[in-house]
């Protein structure tokens, strides 16, 4: 299976939404494991996505100041 391009932006949008279910208990038992696993994923590629930025913002002023 091809790994999903999703931005961070899209991420966000996502949780919140699945978030906002959640909160109004509108997910039954089966849907809310499959919401939280979804949460999960998106969350890892979030924290990817931060991690790749600061790397690459490090790496520019680095530069600058060589």
């Amino acid at each position: 299976m091809a790994k999903e391009k999703i931005t961070y932006k899209s991420a966000v949008t996502e949780i919140e939404q699945i978030l906002e279910l959640m909160e109004r208990e509108e997910l039954d038992v089966d849907e809310m494991s499959e919401k939280v696993k979804r949460v999960s994923e998106l969350i890892r590629i979030c924290r990817q996505k931060l991690l790749q930025t600061q790397e690459e913002v490090e790496k520019v002023l680095k530069e600058i100041e060589d």
